[in-house]
């Protein structure tokens, strides 16, 4: 069994800011020792890491991404070993990507399809979340066997009439099953039959520019849909909610209210909602279809509840949701029709990056940056333990990382299968240098050494906050 020794940095998890050591033997954590002991200065190994200067954390758990998904008549320009290798780049370890059910067929259908998709092609680890987009007797049925494989949590969507889409009573049922089996729902929370109304009045008086998706789809129709998932969810017997990519503030505050009553109910937002606002949708020359992604970019002013919700622990968790579309052949699309531009941005990259800049900046201190891009996701789905932090135990996903690195990030240089930057020219401190996944150096001082087929799929426990 190989030993590697890392030495000489600050380890940072969600709880501890510590000067110590780190010994790997194979592809688990042995022990984590203060610099200097006796014990630290007693291990061997065949490889040293020097980490002098920089931070030792947990490997990143990206717990939303879109590998290879369709929609919209066409597919996300990332596969899962293009998006792995660039999740490592960026110092995420752990994807939790979401199989789809097609309507009319078995979730075992869908499950079964992005087993085959992620299967021999992953440079990380991955999981599983189950889109549900036909709730029905024997569907219901079948959310029991998954979660007994390790599929722990299971979408809904309130909006995309006709695609997604599930009524407040397949809502309901989803939500009672859940509650019987330990299963999460997870909610993208939109007032979707409103929001269609709106996109055809618009469409109609000619506003069919990129700037009229995040004008549509309105704050209000997003903090209704989160108030009545959440009162669903009480209904249904208290199955634990998390609710998708939160962007308003009024949404969050739906979230804080709840959270205030003791219910299981839980947010996550994304980098895009803190970082990008509608000044990008507005961009001209159709270059802010870049930017359209759903529920939308939001004026600027919406970003303050954001950080003060990660702040306050309204919102628990920053994933990316990941779903890159080209700009060229792809966004492009929707030219003339702000409703045919595909609904996504690419950020699986950039995403631990962005987070130390808002350490950085003052938003959010080391350690809830910790929490939010790694403990947090890993304890929401059922990871913690084995990702999510450094301990004896633990999987050996951790990140050495120059928190004094200058960068400036760019579709030139970064490793996602997708022609353009959602940051482009965005100057940010702070860079990856290595990565270890289980105890393998996948980024090796910035130059990469993994390859498809290590990453592992992680069958999940259900949602450790409630046990």
């Amino acid at each position: 069994m190989s030993r590697t020794v890392i030495r000489g940095g600050l380890v940072l998890t969600a709880a501890d800011e510590v000067e110590a050591d780190v010994l790997v033997e194979g592809e688990r954590i042995a022990a984590v020792a203060e610099r200097g002991s006796a014990f630290a200065e007693s291990w061997t190994a065949d490889h040293v890491i020097d980490a002098t200067g920089k931070y030792v954390i947990p490997g990143g758990v990206d717990a939303h991404t879109h590998m290879e998904l369709p929609f919209g008549g066409t597919s996300a320009a990332d596969t899962f070993e293009t998006g792995t290798r660039a999740a490592a780049w960026g110092g995420t370890t752990t994807i939790v990507d979401f199989a789809v059910q097609t309507k009319g067929r078995a979730l075992r259908e869908g499950l079964d399809a992005w087993y085959a998709k992620a299967a021999g092609n992953c440079a990380i680890d991955y999981a599983f979340h189950m889109i549900l987009s036909d709730v029905t007797e024997s569907s219901l049925k079948e959310m029991d066997l998954l979660v007994d494989e390790g599929i722990t949590s299971f979408k809904l969507f309130m909006a995309y009439p006709g695609v997604f889409y599930s009524d407040d009573g397949q809502i309901l049922r989803a939500m009672q099953r859940a509650a019987g089996n330990g299963g999460t729902i997870m909610m993208h929370a939109e007032n979707g039959i409103a929001i269609d109304v709106l996109v055809e009045q618009a469409l109609a008086a000619g506003r069919t520019d990129p700037r009229y998706h995040g004008e549509v789809r309105k704050a209000l129709l997003e903090s209704e849909a989160t108030h009545r998932a959440i009162q669903l969810a009480r209904v249904a017997g208290g199955a634990p909610l998390y609710v998708v990519h939160v962007s308003a503030e009024e949404a969050v505050a739906e979230l804080a209210k709840a959270r205030d009553l003791g219910l299981p109910v839980f947010g996550e937002t994304c980098p895009q909602y803190l970082f990008l606002s509608t000044d990008n949708l507005a961009e001209p020359d159709f270059e802010g279809a870049k930017y359209v992604c759903s529920t939308p970019l939001r004026p600027r002013e919406h970003q303050a509840a954001l950080w003060r919700g990660l702040r306050t622990d309204d919102l628990q968790v920053v994933s990316t949701d990941h779903c890159p579309f080209c700009f060229s052949g792809q966004k492009e699309l929707g030219r003339g029709d702000f409703s045919k531009i595909p609904n996504g941005i690419p950020g699986v990259e950039n995403r631990m990056d962005l987070l130390h800049q808002a350490v950085v900046d003052g938003h959010i201190t080391r350690r809830r940056w910790i929490e939010i891009a790694c403990a947090a996701p890993a304890r929401m789905f059922g990871l913690y333990g084995r990702k999510g932090t450094i301990a004896p135990g633990a999987d050996a996903d951790v990140v050495i990382y120059d928190p004094a690195a200058e960068q400036t990030l760019s579709a030139e240089t970064h490793h996602m299968n997708v022609d353009y930057s959602a940051y482009e020219g965005k100057r940010i401190t702070g860079q990856v240098v290595t990565v270890l996944s289980r105890g393998r150096t996948v980024i090796d001082r910035r130059q990469f050494t993994g390859h498809a087929g290590h990453g592992m799929f992680l069958p999940r426990a259900t949602c450790q906050y409630l046990s």
